[in-house]
């Protein structure tokens, strides 16, 4: 995490990044004693997948931060080629890592074991080894990503990604009343489903009228506007059951964010009952990772904002944390106006907010001559456009919202771009790359004007403690 004065470093301020390496799932989310708690996948040495650790950062505020050493390093022999991505719970004043062991035999065949580690203070992990038997009968040795959370009558439930032997994604459910002995129940869902070739990531989000089960499937052919990354993110809603069982309703796959890098997003409740989330901003074709330019400088990938997740009026809705609110400065620049503008940035950190009277006329804003948003609001579909860094061809993503659009914010930093619709109806994730010091920012009418008032708020970096 941090922030350089030099834009062609790419630096981000008020993101989670890895001090040098790679970084991607974030792991682990979960508050113990008044600290959050952020675990994050990482190659401590290299910008390649391989070799994970689980890097670790705590806050109280998502304000000032404070960085440890791993919590988790491939040094046994049932995680030797990395410990993968997993959960937290706390039990008993401790707090109870899940993570997948990834083993290569000798001939490079891949084994997974489902481990748990165990802490007193949030700072030193006690790896107790594996916790399931291994393998599975029907699926292949791709089980991995354990998620963990406490249901009624003190049961402990444990969801896994996998891949049936016919090279089918599927999700598995585990049942424990000790968080030490688990037994098998069956796969998560009621009916056989084939949406793509390997579910990752998988997770239960509780709320009061329904429940929601998120995954991120590998192997999803495009549909229109729909699935145009390499692996997707999303969610179905229904009602997990206290037998195992995850009942969907009628709603089709739905994706989580219409951007370029988001996934692997996890959850956790804090003391107050808010659901955060975070994903990761960085999946990607390996030609299109491998010549990211902070490469260069050692680093690789980032983490989201904390998004609160709530479901209300059946819509789920992803909105920054309150805290973020808490970094801007204090005289935000404030226009009210209906016609077209061209500011420049006080900074490369802005929070930028923009709210109609009405609603949204057409509309194009262009971010330092790079990004492009356009709104048409007779088919409410928002499009954004970048540049690919490897390729130098301009690629879009886009959706259509349910409502009309009456408010949009930005979180801008120098390299990564998290856009908000409507409170969150639907957000766009992305990283884009500009070599020239460019700090405009235009909005353009392209219908009739409607009044609208924008407010920008120049952000500082966080506070980091060694």
């Amino acid at each position: 995490m941090g922030q350089t004065d030099e834009i062609n470093d790419y630096k981000l301020g008020y993101h989670v990044t890895p001090p040098k390496g790679l970084l991607n799932d974030p792991n682990g989310l979960v508050h113990f004693k008044g600290v959050y708690h952020v675990f994050f996948q990482w190659n401590q040495t290299d910008t390649t997948h391989q070799s994970k650790s689980w890097g670790h950062v705590t806050t109280k505020d998502f304000i000032q931060w404070k960085s440890y050493k791993p919590a988790l390093e491939p040094t046994d022999w049932y995680d030797k080629d990395g410990c993968y991505s997993g959960s937290a719970v706390v039990f008993n004043e401790e707090i109870y890592l899940f993570y997948t062991g990834n083993v290569r035999g000798e001939n490079g065949e891949r084994f997974s074991y489902q481990c748990l580690a165990v802490s007193k203070d949030g700072n030193y992990f006690e790896k107790k080894g594996p916790v399931l038997e291994h393998p599975i009968k029907g699926y292949t040795a791709h089980v991995r990503d354990p998620k963990v959370w406490q249901g009624k009558a003190g049961k402990w439930w444990m969801v896994l990604g996998a891949q049936k032997e016919n090279l089918v994604g599927d999700a598995l459910i585990y049942q424990s009343n000790n968080l030490v002995n688990w037994t098998l129940v069956g796969p998560l869902l009621d009916e056989p489903l084939s949406l793509g070739y390997m579910w990752e990531c998988p997770d239960i989000l509780r709320f009061a009228d329904t429940d929601i089960f998120s995954f991120s499937p590998q192997g999803l052919e495009v549909e229109g506007e729909k699935y145009r990354n390499i692996y997707q993110s999303g969610y179905f809603t229904g009602h997990f059951t206290e037998n195992g069982i995850f009942k969907k309703n009628a709603q089709d796959f739905k994706e989580l964010d219409h951007g370029f890098e988001f996934y692997a997003p996890q959850t956790f409740v804090d003391d107050v009952g808010r659901t955060i989330l975070y994903g990761w901003v960085g999946v990607m074709d390996p030609k299109v990772e491998a010549a990211v330019p902070t490469r260069k400088q050692g680093w690789l990938h980032a983490l989201t904002i904390p998004r609160e997740v709530r479901y209300e009026n059946r819509k789920l809705t992803q909105y920054p944390l309150s805290e973020i609110a808490n970094l801007r400065e204090t005289s935000p620049i404030i226009i009210e106006s209906s016609q077209n503008e061209v500011i420049k940035l006080p900074s490369l950190q802005q929070d930028i907010l923009i709210e109609w009277s009405s609603v949204a006329p057409d509309f194009v804003i262009n971010l330092r001559n790079e990004i492009e948003i356009c709104y048409q609001s007779k088919t409410k579909k928002l499009s954004i456009t970048r540049t690919n860094w490897k390729t130098s061809i301009r690629e879009e993503r886009a959706t259509f919202l349910t409502h009309e659009l009456t408010e949009l914010r930005l979180l801008v930093e120098s390299s990564l771009l998290e856009l908000f619709l409507n409170h969150g109806e639907e957000v766009f994730t992305l990283r884009y790359f500009v070599d020239e010091t460019d700090y405009l920012f235009s909005f353009k009418n392209l219908g009739e004007p409607m009044e609208k008032r924008m407010m920008l708020y120049t952000l500082r970096s966080f506070e980091i403690e060694e």
